[in-house]
């Protein structure tokens, strides 16, 4: 029964991992536990020439370049190797792929339809990728970028009053009472926030700026009453404990810079001229879909390669990689961020 790629791909994974021995390492791992790993200083990999030979079998040769695809290729199965051992375990899996190719091609795996439809399916997803890359996640400039974040970004902001606090957190009122009279006594704020249950007392007690609903609304009502540098003259009480808050400033907030929210930005704009591309493809060549299952969950015939019509990730296998997190929304405008205070 000829294999799944799902198969392959899992016995590819395993070949790379038996190669660095890791398989051997974890049954170990189960036994007794490992000591941990000694601090080193990290190395840089020396340049090398990509037509450089690392082996050889029979006639045969892997370079360079061909260790530079592997790894690519293994992707995820590579990172569960230690780095150390990441470019021998590339180079006994070359060696593996090319020693089992020989066989297979003696054994005359290497015919008949069924391999000839294999074959034309890894060259399909090659042709894939290198367009994707090529023409939509490279192809994207700095002005389009630049566009983008004027239109998604800045043009959506909307200015919101943001506030700079600092805070004591206590377990109970006497002790905040006390925190207050000391205040009003001349002692410095940044020095009794050492005394907070809260990690923010070693910086001061300072939670930095913060907008409407991002704190418990007790503690939210008590600050936006200040005036900047008074503090509460009353313990404010929360589902954390006794607070006392100290308002530092005022301000209106600020769209988040073009470098804070580039990444997912770039996943975005990527992700839109993907869906355009396919569905330009699409008319282009006259797709028709008879055996699509039909059904309540099923995207609708007509609507397939239509960007306005596409709202989840992108068809398996064709999902445009950009080499950064983020999924197909589009970034907040608004960058406020604030901590709670616990």
């Amino acid at each position: 029964m000829p294999l799944s790629l799902t198969a392959r791909t899992a016995i590819s994974a395993a070949a790379l991992l038996l190669a660095a021995g890791v398989f051997g390492a974890r049954a170990q791992d189960t036994a007794q536990p490992a000591p941990p790993p000694a601090a080193t200083a990290p190395t840089s990999e020396p340049t090398r020439n990509p037509t450089d030979v690392v082996a050889r079998i029979g006639d045969q040769t892997i370079t360079e370049e061909d260790l530079t695809l592997a790894r690519q290729e293994f992707g995820s199965e590579l990172e569960q190797i230690p780095q150390e051992q990441q470019r021998s375990a590339l180079i006994d899996a070359l060696v593996n792929m090319r020693l089992l190719a020989v066989a297979a091609r003696d054994a005359k795996l290497d015919q008949g339809p069924e391999f000839e439809k294999r074959v034309e399916f890894i060259r399909m997803q090659a042709l894939r990728n290198a367009y994707v890359e090529a023409e939509i996640v490279n192809s994207l400039t700095p002005d389009e970028i630049q566009k983008g974040y004027e239109t998604l970004i800045l043009s959506q902001h909307k200015p919101e009053e943001q506030i700079r606090a600092r805070h004591i957190l206590v377990e109970t009122k006497e002790e905040a009472q006390k925190l207050i009279e000391e205040l009003k006594g001349g002692a410095a704020f940044e020095e009794l926030a050492k005394q907070s249950k809260d990690p923010s007392g070693q910086n001061g007690g300072d939670l930095g700026f913060f907008g409407k609903g991002q704190m418990v609304p007790p503690f939210e009502a008590a600050a936006l009453a200040l005036q900047p540098g008074a503090f509460t003259q009353e313990p404010v009480q929360s589902e954390f404990g006794w607070h006392v808050i100290k308002l530092e400033e005022k301000r209106m907030s600020e769209p988040p810079a073009l470098a804070e929210v580039e990444g997912e930005l770039r996943n975005y704009l990527v992700r839109q001229k993907f869906e355009t591309v396919m569905a330009d493809l699409r008319t282009r060549y006259a797709v028709e879909i008879l055996g699509r299952p039909e059904g309540p969950g099923q995207p609708p015939a007509d609507g397939a390669g239509d960007p306005a019509s596409v709202t989840g990730p992108a068809p398996v296998g064709d999902q445009p990689q950009t080499g950064t997190t983020g999924g197909g929304a589009a970034p907040s405008p608004d960058s406020a961020t604030g901590a709670q205070p616990q």
